[in-house]
């Protein structure tokens, strides 16, 4: 079913948030316990480097500048510190992160995304490691028109599927995904197989054969009007 909810099919930065914000929704969906362990970090970072800011102010305010000097020296050099930090733990130890978390078997789960500039073409990797510690790294890259319509709605069944289909922990979990598109085969040809009756099929098997020595009048007999109209005209005897 698709999102109500709509986006610019041409803002890369939409598509990708979008994309993004659905990981925890259906992960967490199927059991999974998501660690907020490195956003933690980085809002601590964060707003210790703006607590620090808003004491640096409110010395210089209440106290002067010449009273608190040596304090606001100090204050901006912890304050770059601070900042510094946070730009390394995004760039090297988040690296593009939107989820870690642990999988109901006990496998440690880690989904990085990116997207190359002006290629709507989504690019995630999943480091899995085993509860014995052995890690495996897979990659997935796929168009956004996969699951985002041309209204730019998302549709969550698609996006689901391909990390059900894509990564084997996560169709574990959630087999009905995983198995999507093998059962829409089965369906289409169990469709095709029951689409005629057994009736159906005998009046089509007569009036083939009638056809083939020059004479639709078996066919008619049995009542299949439509289908002999539909094969040409009746000829002349």
């Amino acid at each position: 079913m698709a999102s109500q909810e709509k986006i610019s099919v041409y803002n890369l930065a939409d598509l990708k948030n979008t994309s993004d914000d659905a990981i925890p929704n259906y992960l967490n969906s199927l059991g999974f316990r998501q660690s907020h362990r490195l956003t933690d970090v980085r809002l601590g970072l964060g707003f210790s480097a703006l607590a620090l800011a808003a004491a640096a102010f409110a010395w210089d305010y209440k106290f002067g500048f010449d009273a608190t000097k040596h304090l606001t020296a100090v204050a901006v050099a912890i304050y770059t510190l601070l900042n510094g930090a946070l730009a390394l733990w995004i760039s090297h130890v988040e690296r593009g992160t939107v989820y870690v978390g642990t999988s109901p078997g006990g496998e440690d789960v880690r989904i990085s995304t990116s997207v190359d500039k002006n290629v709507p073409v989504y690019h995630v990797t999943v480091e899995i490691t085993s509860k014995g510690g052995k890690k495996e790294t897979l990659k997935i890259d796929r168009p956004f028109a996969e699951w985002f319509d041309e209204a730019g709605r998302f549709v969550a069944a698609p996006f689901q599927a391909l990390f059900a289909r894509g990564v084997p922990v996560i169709g574990k979990a959630d087999p009905k995904r995983a198995r999507a598109e093998e059962e829409g085969e089965k369906d289409t040809a169990a469709a095709a197989a029951t689409a005629y009756t057994p009736e159906m099929l005998d009046v089509l098997a007569k009036a083939t054969v009638a056809s083939g020595v020059g004479s639709t009048s078996d066919a008619e007999a049995t009542g299949a009007t439509g289908v002999a109209k539909k094969g040409g005209k009746r000829r002349k005897a």
